[in-house]
């Protein structure tokens, strides 16, 4: 185990439940120092990843106990826990907490200095509040997905980064430091409702700005940030892999077009939207007469904004992602570094995913507990 020393070390917060973005958001705040206990069930459920609990990053740096939430004792423990803590996150959906008798109200009530932070997809109330969903279906709504994909084709769903992740997970982290700053000035805690379509929406933020402008066309792919520029795309090298090339700016547009040798290839206008198809055919057939690593070794230094495509196997190897430590590996598990970088109160992984219930003893005598009431509340089947 790593000594906590971030910049959130002394921070505690209760994991109440839930899967994606929820651990994400305690494995984030437990790599910048935060105390996180990740409250799972007796009976382990794999929350659609049936992978060995080492591989699940998103539940790294976090202590595990486990409990039946359906036994009084458990509940009680839970509430000794939160009366603890400085915040407390719950994934549940709108209404289960309360059901349980761990809601918001009756946290508050044990501790009213408690950031209580809500992890939802579609937030606490509204028509679709009690729907179930994924990612997929929550940046469907807020106009992500239809904006992402090639022009005339289908959209493409960008992995779970627009709405489990970045409107979920950072949210929520963004929203629980901020009622935790706020507490210690205020002395009261409070209830962040952290929905996915709220975050999801407002990463869109630039997006909505400029279509209302008339800037940005609403269709997918004839854009400037979306695969309609020739200049900020993807193409396909002789070796059948791929480069990207993000030369927005005019003076990052010529040289890409010096870099590829197209100075004299009668190119329309950069920004001639009617001239982008030809500009496309003459970039794609530059890039296809050399090897996606030669054109990283020709655009170097050149500010031509042109850079490999890497896999998940490769991108741990780029060389500036090594001198960067970007990627570390813990017992054997490739994986993210902690971020963003802190030049005098560095974050750490402070351990690897833990199994559930792996911790429940420590846990609980670093909560107070004697070890009777530890036994207790094994010998009534309330922890595991």
């Amino acid at each position: 185990m790593t000594q906590a020393k971030g910049p959130l070390a002394g921070v505690r917060i209760v994991l109440l439940g839930g899967i994606g973005p929820s651990p994400f958001c305690g494995a984030l705040l437990s790599d910048l120092g935060a105390d996180v206990v990740r409250i799972d069930r007796l009976t382990a459920t794999d929350g659609g990843l049936p992978v060995d609990p080492r591989f699940n990053l998103l539940n790294r740096g976090q202590r595990s106990i486990a409990m039946d939430l359906k036994k009084p004792e458990a509940i009680a423990a839970v509430m000794r826990l939160v009366a603890g803590a400085d915040a407390a996150i719950e994934g549940f959906r709108p209404g289960a907490a309360e059901r349980l008798g761990i809601g918001p109200d009756a946290c508050l009530a044990v501790n009213p200095r408690l950031v209580y932070g809500r992890m939802t997809g579609w937030g606490q109330d509204g028509p679709l509040a009690q729907e179930p969903g994924h990612d997929i279906n929550y940046i469907s709504l807020t106009g992500v997905l239809h904006a992402i994909g090639r022009a005339g084709e289908a959209p493409v769903p960008p992995l779970n980064l627009a709405g489990d992740f970045g409107g979920g997970s950072l949210y929520l982290a963004l929203g629980l430091l901020s009622g935790i700053i706020e507490a210690r000035r205020s002395g009261k805690g409070q209830v962040v409702d952290a929905a996915m379509v709220d975050g999801s929406a407002s990463l869109m933020g630039l997006i909505y700005g400029i279509h209302a402008a008339g800037y940005w066309q609403d269709r997918r792919g004839v854009n400037r940030l979306d695969g309609g520029a020739p200049f900020y795309n993807v193409y396909e090298t002789a070796d059948g892999r791929h480069v990207s090339i993000g030369a927005n700016e005019e003076r990052f547009y010529a040289n890409a077009v010096r870099l590829l040798g197209l100075e004299d290839a009668g190119l329309p206008d950069q920004h001639d939207q009617s001239g982008w198809p030809l500009m496309r055919e003459k970039f794609a057939q530059a890039f296809k007469t050399r090897t996606r690593d030669e054109w990283v070794a020709l655009a170097a230094g050149k500010e031509a904004c042109i850079t490999p495509v890497l896999s998940l196997s490769e991108a741990p190897q780029a060389p500036h992602l090594r001198a960067r430590a970007t990627f570390v590996e813990v017992e054997g598990v490739t994986q993210p570094a902690p971020a963003p970088r802190f030049s005098r109160t560095p974050g750490a992984i402070q351990r690897p995913p833990a199994r559930p219930g792996q911790h429940s003893d420590e846990i609980l005598a670093d909560w107070g507990f004697s070890a009777a009431e530890i036994d207790g509340l094994r010998r009534a089947a309330a922890v595991g």
